[in-house]
């Protein structure tokens, strides 16, 4: 069975896959977080969080450089704790990226229905996320080519709306009213959906193994991606929250329309181009998403982890099953539209993910000192920061979303049953197969 990927990816396809995968949380979600707190609470939270994710990703570059695998946190973590280690970091990212797919998928559609408001939101997720699919079985080389242009447009697409809304600011809309209602536990609900500015960066990981040259093309495409996104995130946030009003932002599954429209005016014809432009920015995610949850299930099935069929890859050497099998589970999901809860669910995966990859990066330069690494994050005050404000993201999401949550664990439970008994099918096949095997040799 073939089992190899193809190496066809150079850095600035790179930086398009990581920022493309990310760019969706500029144009929705984001804004739930004023449910919560204010935006001076919400300014709290994003700069939290932007500490974590600079830091993070300059600490991710070392471990995606030393070991460019198409696992990449499964695998870093299976180097430094075992094959256990290696099955939960596998498992937090296939939660994180398989949640955050009908979120973004109901983002469409709610952005097409906001276009079309005869297509409902549903049917329009539904089949814009099949569509990707398909294009992703295509291959890496025309999947990254079709990011390397959605996410041009979308990054333009914030540009327009920045200058088209920037010289109407009315700061008043962030420091007018309540300016720390929800005080510290709002601060904490906010920050799930300060994570979406940001989530999934480090899926360019999972591209690591398709790159030509990943020791010098993984820094180039990591650092450029994380500073290209804390722009348009600040940017973003800065010109949406001055230009309407927060509880009315909260309540919107398109806040730059919206935004535009309270400037402009309703039908107004800046805020259907912002739609329209709004939907690459959410598709460069959607599809981008896709590349990172199938290359992490193929790279788990191929360490044993998962049944074998999701290892297999096609002439053109596409994982075509750990593509569309999993693809399924997300479009079970979008039948819910809860998009907020969803959004929840998914930085849950991400933090438990990011803790996990931090820690490994700390023993595996223990462990393995003389493992070639390209390049050193500054040790150990960069990663030990991240880990720090992993930890503190991590309480702050259980202590205020605890209904949610209980939910995720249950699901980490089930899946650490699931590791223990098919591992251990997996062992007794395999002593079986050796026995029957010395068994033939002898009887010869």
């Amino acid at each position: 069975m073939n089992s190899e990927l193809k190496k066809t990816l150079n850095p600035v396809q790179l930086w398009a896959i990581i920022v493309g995968m990310v760019i969706s949380g500029m144009y929705c979600g984001w804004n739930y977080a004023l449910d919560f707190t204010s935006p001076i609470g919400f300014i709290i939270a994003i700069l939290i969080v932007t500490i974590f994710y600079t830091t993070f990703m300059f600490s991710y570059a070392e471990l995606s450089t030393a070991i460019p695998h198409a696992g990449g946190p499964s695998e870093y973590s299976s180097r430094a704790m075992g094959d256990f280690g290696g099955f939960l970091a596998g498992f937090a990212c296939l939660i994180e990226f398989l949640f955050a797919t009908p979120a973004i998928a109901l983002a469409v559609g709610a952005y097409i229905h906001f276009l079309v408001p005869g297509i409902p939101v549903v049917v329009a997720a539904l089949v814009c996320y099949a569509l990707f699919v398909l294009i992703n079985c295509l291959g890496v080389e025309t999947a990254a080519r079709v990011e390397l242009v959605v996410t041009i447009v979308a990054i333009v697409g914030l540009l327009l709306f920045a200058g088209a809304g920037i010289t109407h600011v009315n700061i008043s809309n962030i420091t007018d009213g309540d300016m720390f209602r929800g005080g510290f536990k709002g601060i904490f609900a906010a920050i799930p959906y300060a994570i979406w500015f940001y989530l999934a960066v480090e899926g360019g990981a999972m591209a690591a193994e398709e790159c030509k040259n990943p020791k010098k093309d993984i820094p180039k495409g990591f650092i450029l991606g994380i500073i290209t996104l804390v722009i348009l995130s600040l940017l973003t946030f800065f010109v949406t929250a001055a230009n309407i009003d927060p509880i009315a932002l909260s309540k919107t599954d398109s806040p730059l329309p919206k935004a535009l429209e309270a400037i402009y005016g309703v039908g107004n014809i800046l805020s259907k181009i912002m739609s329209f432009i709004g939907l690459f920015g959410l598709i460069a995610s959607l599809h981008g998403i896709i590349i990172a949850y199938s290359r992490q299930a193929f790279a788990m099935s191929r360490a044993g982890y998962f049944p074998a069929v999701l290892a297999k890859v096609n002439k053109q050497g596409t994982p075509v099953n750990a593509i569309i099998l999993p693809s399924l589970v997300g479009m079970i999901f979008i039948l819910t539209g809860k998009t907020a809860t969803i959004i929840v669910i998914s930085t849950f995966g991400a933090v438990v993910l990011y803790i996990i990859s931090m820690i490994s990066l700390f023993m595996l330069r223990k462990k393995q000192p003389n493992l070639e690494r390209p390049y050193k994050v500054y040790y150990p005050i960069v990663p030990a920061v991240a880990l720090v404000t992993a930890v503190i993201l991590l309480v702050a999401m259980v202590v205020s979303n605890a209904a949610t949550i209980i939910w995720v664990i249950g699901a980490f439970a089930i899946a650490i049953c699931y590791y223990f008994i098919y591992t251990k099918l997996i062992k007794n096949a395999s002593r079986e197969k050796e026995y029957e095997e010395d068994r033939s040799e002898k009887i010869s």
